[in-house]
This record gives C-alpha cells, structure tokens and sequence, in this order.
C-alpha cells in the first residue's frame, strides 16, 4: 500500500510522513493526526526539545533529572584580595591582637571569624558589611533602601541558603538588586539570571536587614514554591514534577541545579510552579507543604 501510495501520490505520503511528530520522547507512539483533536494537550518545551504531552514530558524528566543528582558539584573559591582582619586592622575596629583572639576563639568554637567577631562585641555588623563591600568590590547598601516591598518568583528556599534577597525588582528595565548578607554567591546570580531572565546586581546587607528585608518579599499569585526534602529516585523525581505540570497545565520547563538543589520551573496554562528537590533532605520543610494547588503534587 504504502508503495503504491509513493507512486501515485508522492505528495501526500510526504505528508502522511510527517504527520509523526518529533516529539522528544523517543518511546512516543502519538502522531500529529492525533493532537490534532480538541481539546488535545499541545505539549511541553523544554529548551529546543518539545514533548507531545505532560506523561511523554514526566518520562523523558528521567534523564536530566538523573544527571543533575549524580553531578558533583564543585564550587570554585573566589577569594578576595583584601583579608577581612586587614581592612578591619587598617580602619581601626580592630586591634592585631583582639583579631588573634578572636581567630583562636572561633577555630576552637567552630564558627566564623565574622560571628565572632561580632559574638565579643569587637566590630558591628556595619563595620563587617563595609569589610565585604571593600573585599569583594560590591557597593554596601544604605539602610534607607531596604524595607520596600518586592514582589518576584525566586524561591525563598534558596534565598535563604545563600542569604541572599531581592532588594528592588523592575520589569521595565529588567534589573534585580541582590543584598548578600555573607559573600556573594555568583551561582545564585546566574540562577535568578537564568530564571528570570533579568540583569542582577549585587550588593551588602547587614544580617538584620537580610532578615528584614526577606519578611517583605512576596510571591506572584499564580506562583508556587514546591520543596521536596525526601526527593528519592528520578524516577520518583520525575513522577513529582508530572504531578505538578499536570496541576499548572505545563507548556515550558527548565531544569538547573544550585548547591545541592536541583530545580524545576514549570509555566504553564494555570500558572507557574519552582519544584525543588533537596539531595541532602535537611532543608526548607514546610515551604510547599503549605500549597493548596500543589498539595497533591509531591510523589507517593
């Protein structure tokens, strides 16, 4: 039949050819003719790669999701010039001998310079930020800018983790100014650069304005943070985030990774969704627990 049908109508086997989608689960059957019919899901893109529906997008998840748990991720130390007991010592908050102790005292406890220098009542918590600022080169923040109220879809999980927060949002201009309350975690500013596709700019906070700042960022309403602590196998993974593109109605996802934290940000119809899944399992509980559109997306 199909012989014959070449030799009679050339165009029109063309045509049934390519009624066969390339859809990039290679175990895929379905064909165009039949996500033709209404009401028909009209699929996932994920980068270049387009998947006919949520299962054959939840099936083909496997294999990035897979990839991403049993990367090792090495973190590239980018250390500064200035020490920070150098720049504390040449402004005077700190004298060669209260910075040996405290240096003692914080080997021995296991803690930070930083903390405790901060713990004894050494420097304040500005001095230390204007210490970072002159480390690492990013401006320190004034007081007076922290406290507005910015809306965004950056997970709060990872925000915390980094302690990092978004201080001004502007979709017109496309920036996002970043307060880092320890170092500057250029991996998360690729990630927010990646996910929101918007230039970020980072900057210095004290501790307290950090936590401040991140009691006034809220979420969009149609955007939901889902973590998963016990994350399991990918291909428990992967039935996770086919549960939660069926809940937004999918029609775009990417997958990422930061620290221990693989990401996946779904848009969709209904919305849009960050799923998280903690490889440690010792972080963020309760962030998506408390989802009503999600609560049913996490895998049995």
């Amino acid at each position: 039949m199909r012989e014959l049908l070449k030799l009679l109508m050339p165009n029109v086997d063309r045509h049934v050819k390519n009624l066969r989608a390339a859809c990039g689960n290679r175990q895929c059957h379905n064909t165009h003719l039949m996500r033709g019919i209404p009401g028909g899901r009209p699929g996932v893109l994920v980068g270049s790669t387009w998947y006919c529906c949520i299962d054959c997008f939840a099936m083909a998840a496997c294999v990035p999701l897979e990839r991403l748990c049993n990367r090792q991720v090495v973190e590239i130390p980018r250390n500064p010039r200035l020490s920070l007991g150098l720049f504390l010592i040449s402004k005077g908050y700190v004298t060669s001998e209260q910075l040996r102790i405290a240096t003692a005292k914080s080997q021995c406890l296991g803690d930070s310079l930083e903390e405790t220098l901060v713990i004894e009542g050494m420097v304040t918590e500005k001095q230390l930020v204007a210490a970072r600022s002159a480390q690492w080169g990013y401006p320190m923040l004034s007081p007076d800018f922290v406290g507005q109220m910015v809306e965004i879809d950056i997970p709060k999980t990872i925000m915390k983790a980094c302690a990092a927060v978004p201080l001004h949002y502007s979709s017109i201009a496309k920036k996002i100014l970043v307060g880092f309350a320890s170092r500057v975690d250029h991996r998360f500013l690729e990630l927010v650069e990646e996910m929101t596709h918007c230039r970020v700019e980072p900057c210095f906070i004290t501790a307290d304005d950090f936590q401040e700042q991140l009691q006034r960022v809220t979420l969009p309403r149609d955007y939901e943070e889902i973590v998963i602590d016990n994350s399991g196998s990918p291909e428990k993974m992967a039935r996770t985030v086919g549960r939660a593109a069926v809940q937004v109605a999918a029609r775009e996802a990417a997958f990422s990774q930061w620290r221990n934290f693989v990401l996946v940000r779904m848009t969709g119809k209904r919305g849009r969704a960050d799923v998280i899944f903690n490889l440690v399992g010792n972080a963020g509980a309760g962030v998506g627990e408390e989802s009503v559109i999600f609560r049913h997306a996490i895998a049995i």
